[in-house]
Order: C-alpha cells, then sequence, then structure tokens
C-alpha cells in the first residue's frame, strides 16, 4: 500500500489499515529509523484507564465524581489504619 508525504510532513496512514487495526484520531505513534530510507511505524501503548477521568466528569449526576489530586493512595489512608 502506497501514502505520500505532505508539504509539512505528515504521513497519511491508508483508510484500510485504520479499519482493520482500530485507528482512532489522536492516537499516538512512535516512528523508529531503522536505517537509510527505512522506517516503522508503531502505535504508541495506550496508558491504562486513559480517558477514565474524563469520562467519570462527564457523568450527568452533578458532583457524582470529584478527582483526587493524590498521585498515590498511600496519601489517602486514614491515621493508624493499615500502619504499624
Amino acid at each position: 500500500m502506497k501514502t505520500v508525504i505532505s508539504t509539512r510532513g505528515q504521513l497519511v496512514l491508508p483508510a484500510e489499515l485504520r479499519r482493520r487495526d482500530g485507528v482512532l484520531p489522536g492516537q499516538e505513534f512512535s516512528v523508529e529509523r531503522l536505517g537509510p530510507c527505512i522506517y516503522r511505524l508503531a502505535r504508541a501503548d495506550r496508558r491504562e484507564n486513559s480517558g477514565l477521568v474524563e469520562w467519570l466528569l462527564s457523568c450527568p449526576e452533578k458532583d457524582w465524581f470529584v478527582p483526587v489530586p493524590s498521585e498515590s493512595t498511600a496519601d489517602l489512608e486514614s491515621p493508624g489504619i493499615g500502619r504499624q
């Protein structure tokens, strides 16, 4: 299958390949140069639960979900619980 690089350096992934592999707009890819004129294009790994916070915030029930600014569940422990 052939494609063309635009004047802005953009590469179009043919629709047949996008459909076959479930490629959606906004998904990230990595490009690796393997040698002169040889490149590898690979879909970047999706982070687990990517988009979950946005989905929960879209709930129609007001204040049903409030994100916690902590990076660690250890910060959420009550004093004396789970610690010795």
